[in-house]
């Protein structure tokens, strides 16, 4: 029984395997500088000025946070203003009703509250997570890449991709190249 023609899977992109990560910083950095933006490197460790050389722009999660932190401070202040004032003014000891000293540790503690859940929220939002499945996961070598390998890979959706040429300037920088299956 015949379902018609079988289609060849979709490119993803091309990847390239490192076994250090000098060589991958070099290679990230040169195919910016060619003209390549859509792509990303993959490493078992954080390594300094990679999004630098793949061309990254600033995270935005460190405005997130302070805009959640004060938000929290702002929200935890007025909270402790309308109990002590609207909704249950009490005279204790004969201190004045607006005491806004006795405001700090709750308005402390919601700045820190809202802060950390806008830090989570925001980075997993940012990141685009949760993310079970990337096209990257078809590449079986792919694995060793939270152990002891380097991976660089440009994505068939830059203007810049050509399938031959990707693969010639990737294979220039003493890498092992091999095609991503969408």
């Amino acid at each position: 029984m015949s379902h018609g023609p079988v289609e060849a899977p979709k490119t993803f992109g091309m990847m390239a395997e490192f076994d250090d990560h000098q060589r991958l910083l070099k290679a990230a950095s040169a195919a910016h500088a060619a003209g390549y933006r859509k792509m990303d490197a993959y490493t078992p460790y954080p390594i300094h000025g990679l999004s630098e050389a793949l061309g990254q722009a600033p995270t935005k999660i460190s405005a997130l946070v302070l805009c959640g932190g004060v938000a929290g401070c702002i929200g935890g202040f007025a909270l402790m203003s309308w109990i002590t004032l609207i909704a249950y003014p009490m005279n204790v000891a004969g201190k004045p009703m607006y005491s806004w000293p006795a405001y700090i540790p709750i308005t402390f503690e919601t700045t820190v509250l809202s802060a950390a859940l806008t830090a989570v929220v925001g980075m997993i939002a940012l990141n685009g997570l949760p993310q079970p499945y990337h096209p990257v996961f078809n590449v079986e070598r792919f694995k060793r890449a939270s152990q002891d390998r380097f991976f660089l890979c440009i994505e068939a959706a830059d203007p810049k991709y050509d399938t031959v040429a990707t693969r010639e300037f990737l294979g220039k920088h003493s890498a092992e190249v091999m095609e991503v299956d969408a």
